[in-house]
């Protein structure tokens, strides 16, 4: 999996929080069988975080939690 794929698919498990004007990636909204392939996306994007591909908030950025 790409970042490209990892970011597009991670995306679709944003959502509001309760705490005013914050999202966070919420796995639990994902169909059941379908959650090991959005764990391995965010440790794709994890590890480019890692490796400098880009930084954490560029990352929040891409997926929409900035």
């Amino acid at each position: 999996m790409t970042l490209e794929e990892a970011v597009t698919l991670l995306k679709k498990a944003v959502k509001w929080s309760e705490v005013k004007n914050q999202k966070h990636i919420d796995l639990s909204i994902c169909i059941a069988e379908d959650r090991p392939t959005f764990q391995k996306a965010l440790i794709v994007a994890n590890l480019e975080v890692e490796k400098g591909t880009l930084t954490q908030e560029e990352l929040k950025v891409r997926l929409g939690l900035d």
